[in-house]
C-alpha cells in the first residue's frame, strides 16, 4: 500500500547525532571549576541515578555567563547533511522533530548559527543566574525517572497505527524511544544496546548515511 508523507514521523537526537560530539559533556568538561561532575557521570553510567540528577549535579560545577556560552556555542558546526535532510523532508511534507536530554538554549543557538530555524524541539530548559546555569525539566515522565526529558512521550501515539515512526540516535537516552519506533538509525552505545536486545536497526556513522537511505527509500 502506497504511503503519503503524513504517514511518517521522524525524530532526531541532538548531541553526537546532529552535532559531531556531545556538546553538553564538552561544556561541563570545559567550564567546570572542579571534578565533582565526574562522580555524577559515573553514577549515571552505573544506573545509580537518572539523567535529571546527573545533569543537575554536573551543572552545579559549571561557571559561565550567557555571553561566554553564546561565544562557545557559535563555533559549533552541525553535521552538514542535517540541513540536507531537513530540505529533503520538507519537499516530502515531513517535519523532523528534535528530542534531546540536553537544553533548549544550547540547541536553538547552535541551529540558528548553522542557518537552521523553525524545527520543533523537545528538550530540557535552562536559565542564567550570572555565571550559573539553572536547569528545569518540563518533559520528565511522571513516574519513570531515568531521563530528564522523556523522549518516548513525544512520539506519536501508537493508536495511530498507520504512522511509521523513524528515530535517529546514538546513546542511552535514545534506547526507550528507539524501542518504540518502527525504523531506527543507530550508532554508538545505542547501536550496541539494540544489538544486545536483538532490536532491528540501520547502522550509521554520520548523517550522510541517513540522508542517502531516506532519499532512496522514502
Amino acid at each position: 500500500m502506497k504511503r503519503t508523507p503524513g504517514d511518517y514521523a521522524i525524530f532526531f537526537d541532538f548531541d553526537n547525532t546532529i552535532t559531531p560530539f556531545d556538546v553538553f559533556d564538552n561544556i561541563v568538561e570545559t567550564f567546570s571549576i572542579n571534578k565533582k561532575w565526574t562522580e555524577y557521570e559515573s553514577a549515571w553510567k552505573k544506573g545509580e541515578i537518572g539523567s535529571k540528577d546527573c545533569l543537575s549535579g554536573q551543572l552545579e560545577s559549571v561557571r559561565i555567563d550567557r555571553r561566554g556560552l553564546m561565544k562557545y556555542l557559535a563555533k559549533i558546526k552541525v553535521d552538514p547533511y542535517f540541513k540536507k535532510i531537513v530540505a529533503l523532508l520538507k519537499k516530502r511534507g515531513v517535519a523532523p522533530v528534535i528530542v534531546s536530554d540536553s537544553f533548549q538554549f544550547f540547541l536553538e543557538y547552535i541551529l540558528q548559527k548553522n542557518g537552521i530555524k523553525g524545527l520543533k524541539i523537545y528538550s530540557n530548559k535552562i536559565r542564567f543566574s550570572k555565571d550559573r546555569l539553572m536547569p528545569a525539566f518540563p518533559h520528565q515522565h511522571s513516574t519513570c525517572r531515568i531521563c530528564g526529558n522523556c523522549k518516548k512521550k513525544h512520539l506519536p501515539n501508537k493508536g495511530r497505527k498507520k504512522t511509521v515512526v523513524i528515530y535517529v540516535g546514538d546513546g542511552l537516552s535514545d534506547l526507550c524511544p528507539a524501542k518504540h519506533s518502527d525504523i531506527v538509525f543507530a550508532k554508538g552505545s545505542l547501536k550496541r544496546y539494540l544489538a544486545k536486545e536483538y532490536k532491528e536497526f540501520l547502522p550509521f556513522e554520520t548523517l550522510k548515511d541517513v540522508y542517502a537511505h531516506l532519499r532512496s527509500a522514502y
